[in-house]
């Protein structure tokens, strides 16, 4: 790998992952605060809301993730005039799908609050819903295609460090207004209004450091498969955004803020792995660009194996700890039961299927295999709906978590199949042996943990559990990886030390 992509996609982790920290340490505070301050109920409807404003992310059609597959080769050849053309093209979309946001928020501020009159008032939720949509319109409006471009460019830690910045400012002025007295409005409120920075100043940073031509015209579209990345988007939106919005019409509002609780843990976990790869995706799309075939072959192999086993590792020890962290955030809160362990196991290998299908799933998107790939995408949506309504009746959370579990395994191991034969050649077997290992791992390192016991109800009980749990889950992972991948485990202690030495 050169000098510079290696700086590249080390800045791009390291941001990435500290912007990922961040958002953890805030997403405990905040939803605690408004726990605490407002209740289950309102903490419940926040979640609803923000989720059914997400639905409006189904209407860019996957269009993103393809202007940033089309942005690789021209970024790559520094082709000035495709790079705008592309730019402008996106602009207009993204332009349009703001103003459908408007339309859809007034339809959502008449609709919602009739549907959701179980607890509050008209009014409460309708301005509730047109505090939180400020971020919504202005991510379209202002910021989604500034972050594209930066991201398809390898600079991803431009726009993770402003992110970075408005998260510890979001946090510090919920917390000052909460203890004020504010409103659950006036709190949802300025956290719109701080996350307005962050698009504005992407915006000025592409002014200054990108020569795009604004005005340019074009005579046939210059994002290629401009439409086939719908399904994509649609699955990814569907299995991220279902469970919520099945629990909201067809549960409680307090099953809702249940399930909110466990997901701040988990999309937390998550996104802190999701942070490893935001570098992988461009340097793939370079590679395949260049037609590096060796060189990417090489690249993923190591990408496929750290991601497994870290996924593995990190979400193994989640399902361990789960339940004991919930018994501790929400201790002194009982207006809900927030101790459901069945759907934190559940819920934990449905995330941790997500994860493992990351490696397939960014060399699909960098190779930009957006139509051959639709009917996995549909299947694993339709799956999820069908089995999530079909289920939360009679098992209510636990049944929603099966939903998204069966669309997960179905999804990971579909794409592992396409990319060995459509994309990298790369043998299925390897594939199927790496989660083999990963099974074994989970059965022994789950049964040397799970009786470890939290002596009592509060932080530093809860930490001291979580080192022992870890420290037993990293020497059996170590030791099972030793055994089945000691070439790669070498060249990763090798290439560390060298690294150590140098510093």
């Amino acid at each position: 790998m050169g000098n510079s992509r290696g700086k590249k996609l080390a800045l791009n982790t390291i941001t990435s992952l500290l912007l990922q920290l961040t958002t953890i340490i805030s997403g405990f505070i905040v939803p605690r605060l408004i726990l605490g301050a407002f209740g289950s109920d309102v903490n419940g409807l926040v979640n609803s809301i923000s989720q059914f404003l997400g639905v409006i992310t189904l209407l860019d059609l996957g269009v993103g993730a393809v202007v940033q597959s089309s942005l690789y080769r021209p970024l790559a050849e520094n082709d000035k005039d495709s790079i705008s053309r592309i730019y402008v093209s996106a602009s207009k979309f993204f332009k349009r799908l703001a103003l459908i946001l408007l339309g859809y928020v007034v339809i959502l501020l008449i609709v919602y609050p009739l549907v959701i009159n179980r607890d509050f008032d008209y009014w409460f939720s309708a301005t509730l819903i047109g505090a939180i949509c400020i971020s919504s319109f202005s991510q379209y409006y202002f910021g989604i295609v500034n972050s594209l471009l930066l991201n398809a460019d390898q600079k991803g830690y431009i726009q993770y460090s402003a992110q970075i910045i408005t998260i510890i400012l979001n946090t510090i002025a919920c917390a000052i207004l909460i203890y004020l007295g504010g409103s659950i409005q006036m709190v949802r409120l300025t956290t719109s209004l701080i996350f307005l920075l962050r698009p504005l100043y992407l915006v000025w940073y592409v002014k200054k450091h990108y020569n795009i031509d604004r005005k340019i015209s074009y005579s046939e579209e210059p994002i290629k498969q401009k439409w086939n990345g719908m399904a994509q988007h649609f699955a990814a939106y569907v299995l991220g955004g279902t469970d919520n919005i099945v629990l909201t019409l067809f549960s409680t509002l307090a099953n809702v803020s249940i399930y909110s609780v466990y997901n701040i843990v988990i999309i937390g976990v998550k996104n802190a792995l999701l942070s490893m790869t935001n570098g992988f995706q461009s340097l793939i799309g370079e590679m395949l660009a260049k037609k590096e075939l060796e060189k990417l072959k090489n690249f993923f192999g190591y990408v496929e194996w750290i991601l497994h086993t870290g996924t593995t590792l990190i979400f193994g020890c989640t399902g361990v700890l789960l339940v004991s962290f919930v018994r501790v955030y929400t201790n002194g809160i009982d207006d809900a039961d927030y101790i459901q362990p069945f759907f934190a196991i559940l819920i934990t290998i449905a995330n941790a299927g997500h994860c493992l299908r990351l490696p397939y799933n960014i060399l699909i998107l960098a190779a930009g295999h957006y139509k051959q790939t639709q009917s996995n995408y549909n299947i694993a949506m339709i799956m999820n709906i069908v089995i999530s309504i079909a289920t939360v009746k009679l098992w209510g959370l636990v049944g929603v978590a099966i939903g998204t579990l069966v669309a997960m395994i179905y999804q990971t191991v579909w794409m592992a199949w396409y990319d060995s034969k459509n994309i990298i050649n790369w043998p299925f077997k390897g594939f199927l042996k790496q989660c083999g290992v990963d099974v074994l791992t989970v059965l022994l390192a789950s049964l040397a943990t799970f009786k470890i016991p939290l002596l009592s109800v509060s932080y530093q009980a809860w930490l001291l559990q979580a080192i022992e749990v870890f420290i037993c889950w990293l020497i059996i992972v170590m030791i099972i990886n030793y055994i089945f991948y000691r070439e790669k485990c070498s060249y990763l202690l090798k290439k560390t030390i060298r690294k150590f030495s140098r510093s």
